[in-house]
Protein backbone atom coordinates (compact mmCIF):
# COMPACT_ATOMS: atom_id res chain seq x y z
CA UNK A 1 0.00 0.00 0.00
CA UNK A 2 1.23 3.89 -1.00
CA UNK A 3 2.25 6.03 1.98
CA UNK A 4 -0.36 8.09 0.32
CA UNK A 5 -3.29 5.44 0.27
CA UNK A 6 -1.75 4.41 4.03
CA UNK A 7 -1.81 7.97 5.36
CA UNK A 8 -5.75 8.42 3.86
CA UNK A 9 -6.83 4.70 5.50
CA UNK A 10 -4.79 6.15 9.00
CA UNK A 11 -6.69 9.44 9.25
CA UNK A 12 -10.42 7.25 8.36
CA UNK A 13 -9.77 5.25 10.70
CA UNK A 14 -9.52 8.12 13.72
CA UNK A 15 -12.37 9.40 11.97
CA UNK A 16 -14.18 6.29 12.69
CA UNK A 17 -12.81 6.11 16.40
CA UNK A 18 -13.90 9.76 17.14
CA UNK A 19 -17.32 8.94 15.85
CA UNK A 20 -17.63 6.40 17.92
CA UNK A 21 -19.51 6.75 21.71
CA UNK A 22 -17.26 7.57 24.54
CA UNK A 23 -16.47 10.27 27.28
CA UNK A 24 -15.15 12.05 24.73
CA UNK A 25 -18.45 12.50 22.73
CA UNK A 26 -20.33 12.60 26.28
CA UNK A 27 -18.42 15.52 27.83
CA UNK A 28 -18.32 17.46 24.40
CA UNK A 29 -22.21 16.97 24.08
CA UNK A 30 -22.60 17.46 27.55
CA UNK A 31 -20.97 20.96 27.43
CA UNK A 32 -22.73 21.81 24.69
CA UNK A 33 -26.25 21.08 25.71
CA UNK A 34 -26.13 22.03 29.19
CA UNK A 35 -23.62 25.08 29.08
CA UNK A 36 -23.44 27.13 25.70
CA UNK A 37 -22.21 26.86 22.44
CA UNK A 38 -19.39 28.03 22.71
CA UNK A 39 -18.28 25.90 26.04
CA UNK A 40 -18.82 22.86 23.37
CA UNK A 41 -16.77 24.61 20.75
CA UNK A 42 -14.08 24.97 23.52
CA UNK A 43 -14.34 21.37 24.61
CA UNK A 44 -14.27 20.16 20.47
CA UNK A 45 -10.68 22.48 20.28
CA UNK A 46 -9.49 20.64 23.42
CA UNK A 47 -9.82 17.48 21.64
CA UNK A 48 -8.16 18.70 18.90
CA UNK A 49 -5.01 19.36 20.58
CA UNK A 50 -5.13 15.80 22.38
CA UNK A 51 -5.16 14.45 19.92
CA UNK A 52 -1.97 16.05 17.62
CA UNK A 53 -0.48 14.61 21.45
CA UNK A 54 -0.97 11.34 20.28
CA UNK A 55 -0.24 11.29 17.09
CA UNK A 56 3.11 13.41 18.18
CA UNK A 57 3.71 10.43 20.53
CA UNK A 58 3.04 7.59 18.32
CA UNK A 59 5.13 8.97 15.26
CA UNK A 60 8.11 10.48 17.26
CA UNK A 61 8.58 7.45 19.27
CA UNK A 62 6.83 4.21 18.23
CA UNK A 63 8.50 3.34 14.54
CA UNK A 64 11.78 4.07 15.72
CA UNK A 65 11.25 0.73 17.57
CA UNK A 66 9.20 -0.95 15.37
CA UNK A 67 11.51 -0.17 12.35
CA UNK A 68 14.26 -2.64 13.89
CA UNK A 69 11.75 -5.14 15.17
CA UNK A 70 9.85 -6.69 13.10
CA UNK A 71 8.18 -9.50 15.20
CA UNK A 72 6.83 -6.64 17.42
CA UNK A 73 5.39 -4.80 14.62
CA UNK A 74 3.97 -7.70 13.56
CA UNK A 75 1.90 -8.64 16.79
CA UNK A 76 1.15 -4.89 17.27
CA UNK A 77 -0.88 -5.01 14.22
CA UNK A 78 -2.64 -8.23 16.01
CA UNK A 79 -3.00 -6.42 18.91
CA UNK A 80 -4.42 -3.80 17.59
CA UNK A 81 -6.67 -5.41 15.34
CA UNK A 82 -8.14 -7.38 18.05
CA UNK A 83 -8.16 -3.90 20.11
CA UNK A 84 -10.41 -3.01 17.24
CA UNK A 85 -12.77 -5.64 16.95
CA UNK A 86 -13.19 -5.04 20.90
CA UNK A 87 -13.87 -1.52 20.77
CA UNK A 88 -16.71 -2.51 18.35
CA UNK A 89 -18.65 -5.03 19.95
CA UNK A 90 -18.86 -2.92 23.01
CA UNK A 91 -20.05 0.07 20.24
CA UNK A 92 -22.48 -2.62 19.27
CA UNK A 93 -23.76 -3.56 22.73
CA UNK A 94 -24.05 0.26 23.38
CA UNK A 95 -25.88 1.22 20.92
CA UNK A 96 -29.39 0.54 22.31
CA UNK A 97 -28.47 2.41 25.08
CA UNK A 98 -29.46 5.61 25.41
CA UNK A 99 -26.71 8.84 26.32
CA UNK A 100 -26.74 9.95 29.75
CA UNK A 101 -26.08 13.55 30.21
CA UNK A 102 -25.42 14.65 34.33
CA UNK A 103 -25.17 17.76 34.37
CA UNK A 104 -23.81 18.31 37.81
CA UNK A 105 -20.97 16.53 36.78
CA UNK A 106 -19.39 19.09 34.09
CA UNK A 107 -19.78 22.60 35.44
CA UNK A 108 -17.26 24.39 33.72
CA UNK A 109 -17.76 28.48 34.30
CA UNK A 110 -16.20 29.68 31.05
CA UNK A 111 -14.82 28.59 27.87
CA UNK A 112 -11.47 28.26 29.16
CA UNK A 113 -12.05 25.89 31.59
CA UNK A 114 -14.23 24.19 29.05
CA UNK A 115 -11.22 23.62 26.56
CA UNK A 116 -9.11 21.85 29.47
CA UNK A 117 -11.48 20.02 30.36
CA UNK A 118 -11.87 18.89 26.59
CA UNK A 119 -7.95 18.35 26.76
CA UNK A 120 -7.82 16.89 30.13
CA UNK A 121 -10.69 14.32 28.97
CA UNK A 122 -8.60 13.53 25.90
CA UNK A 123 -5.23 12.75 27.32
CA UNK A 124 -6.54 10.72 30.49
CA UNK A 125 -8.30 8.77 28.28
CA UNK A 126 -6.01 5.18 28.32
CA UNK A 127 -8.27 4.39 25.56
CA UNK A 128 -7.62 6.80 23.23
CA UNK A 129 -3.97 6.18 23.45
CA UNK A 130 -4.37 2.47 22.73
CA UNK A 131 -6.94 3.29 20.03
CA UNK A 132 -4.05 5.50 18.19
CA UNK A 133 -1.14 3.12 19.24
CA UNK A 134 -3.13 0.12 17.22
CA UNK A 135 -4.14 2.48 14.54
CA UNK A 136 -0.35 3.54 13.74
CA UNK A 137 1.23 0.56 14.40
CA UNK A 138 -1.02 -1.37 12.30
CA UNK A 139 -1.39 0.97 8.85
CA UNK A 140 1.95 3.42 8.62
CA UNK A 141 4.32 1.96 6.49
CA UNK A 142 7.79 1.22 9.12
CA UNK A 143 9.54 3.82 6.75
CA UNK A 144 7.01 6.59 6.55
CA UNK A 145 8.39 9.11 4.00
CA UNK A 146 9.05 12.48 5.55
CA UNK A 147 6.24 14.33 4.58
CA UNK A 148 3.46 12.54 6.98
CA UNK A 149 5.30 13.66 9.89
CA UNK A 150 4.01 17.25 8.65
CA UNK A 151 0.79 16.17 7.27
CA UNK A 152 -0.24 13.75 10.14
CA UNK A 153 -0.77 15.89 12.90
CA UNK A 154 -2.59 19.34 11.49
CA UNK A 155 -4.97 16.18 9.68
CA UNK A 156 -5.87 14.60 12.86
CA UNK A 157 -6.34 17.82 14.60
CA UNK A 158 -8.57 18.87 11.75
CA UNK A 159 -10.59 15.53 12.64
CA UNK A 160 -10.64 15.61 16.23
CA UNK A 161 -11.80 19.06 16.11
CA UNK A 162 -13.86 19.34 13.34
CA UNK A 163 -15.46 16.28 14.08
CA UNK A 164 -16.12 17.75 17.76
CA UNK A 165 -17.35 20.99 16.51
CA UNK A 166 -19.97 19.21 14.50
CA UNK A 167 -21.18 17.18 18.02
CA UNK A 168 -20.36 20.78 19.72
CA UNK A 169 -23.30 22.60 17.16
CA UNK A 170 -25.44 19.62 17.07
CA UNK A 171 -25.88 19.45 20.39
CA UNK A 172 -27.04 23.24 20.87
CA UNK A 173 -29.45 22.64 18.51
CA UNK A 174 -32.63 21.31 19.47
CA UNK A 175 -33.69 19.35 15.88
CA UNK A 176 -30.32 17.64 15.04
CA UNK A 177 -29.64 16.60 18.51
CA UNK A 178 -33.39 14.79 18.69
CA UNK A 179 -32.55 13.76 15.17
CA UNK A 180 -29.42 11.80 16.49
CA UNK A 181 -30.87 10.57 20.06
CA UNK A 182 -34.24 8.87 17.60
CA UNK A 183 -31.62 6.88 15.43
CA UNK A 184 -28.54 6.65 17.82
CA UNK A 185 -29.10 2.49 17.57
CA UNK A 186 -28.80 2.31 13.69
CA UNK A 187 -26.05 5.06 13.62
CA UNK A 188 -23.55 3.06 16.39
CA UNK A 189 -24.37 -0.13 14.54
CA UNK A 190 -22.75 1.04 11.43
CA UNK A 191 -19.79 2.67 13.07
CA UNK A 192 -19.16 -0.85 15.00
CA UNK A 193 -19.52 -2.77 11.84
CA UNK A 194 -17.21 -0.70 10.20
CA UNK A 195 -14.34 -0.92 12.74
CA UNK A 196 -14.96 -4.64 13.28
CA UNK A 197 -14.22 -4.91 9.05
CA UNK A 198 -10.67 -2.78 9.69
CA UNK A 199 -10.04 -5.24 12.68
CA UNK A 200 -10.70 -8.21 11.38
CA UNK A 201 -8.34 -7.26 8.22
CA UNK A 202 -5.42 -6.21 10.51
CA UNK A 203 -5.14 -9.69 11.93
CA UNK A 204 -5.93 -11.40 8.59
CA UNK A 205 -2.74 -9.39 7.31
CA UNK A 206 -0.55 -8.97 10.10
CA UNK A 207 1.60 -11.32 8.59
CA UNK A 208 2.36 -8.83 5.53
CA UNK A 209 4.62 -6.56 7.16
CA UNK A 210 4.76 -4.14 4.47
CA UNK A 211 1.49 -1.88 4.43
Amino acid sequence: MPASTAIVTILAALLLGAMSPGPSFVIVARNAIGLSRGDGLATALGMGIGGVFFSGVALLGLYTLLATVEWLYIGLKVAGGLYLIYLASKIWRGAAKPLAFDAAQAAPANVRKSFWIGLSTQLSNPKTAVYYGSIFAALLPQHPPLWSYFALPPAIFAIEAGWYTIVALCFSSKRPREVYLRWKAWIDRVAAGAVAALGLRLVLTAHKVGI
